[in-house]
């Protein structure tokens, strides 16, 4: 069977585990973003890590069409920051808005077709 970029689609739901760490000695706020939420998804988006503390993330790829579809930018972007001192550890959007330095991590995403 001769299966040209016409003929296939990616049509498995898969996920992967990635573990996030705050490796360093202030509680952060984090938040994931994608270039394409109708193709990826993240699951926890965001949320708040004590020093030391990790979390697991999966990373969800839905059905989709590779002929059709761009490929060549999809990415995730994880960002974070320190967060306030004495603030509850409940994710605030409005962290990464302020005057904070915001870290940014990006991780372009490679499909195997």
């Amino acid at each position: 069977m001769d299966l040209n970029k016409e003929q296939f689609f990616v049509s498995i739901l898969t996920a992967c585990n990635h573990q996030i760490t705050n490796a360093g000695g202030r509680r952060i706020g984090w938040a994931i973003k994608t270039t394409n939420m109708r193709r990826l998804g993240v699951d926890p988006s965001c949320g708040v890590l004590d020093p030391k503390e990790n979390v697991l993330m999966a990373v969800s790829c839905d059905t989709f069409n590779a002929a059709t579809e761009d490929l060549n930018n999809d990415r995730i972007t994880i960002e974070w920051t320190n967060t306030p001192d004495g603030a509850a550890k409940q994710f605030r959007r409005e962290w990464f808005q302020g005057d904070g330095m915001v870290r940014r991590k990006n991780l372009p995403i490679e499909y195997n077709l």
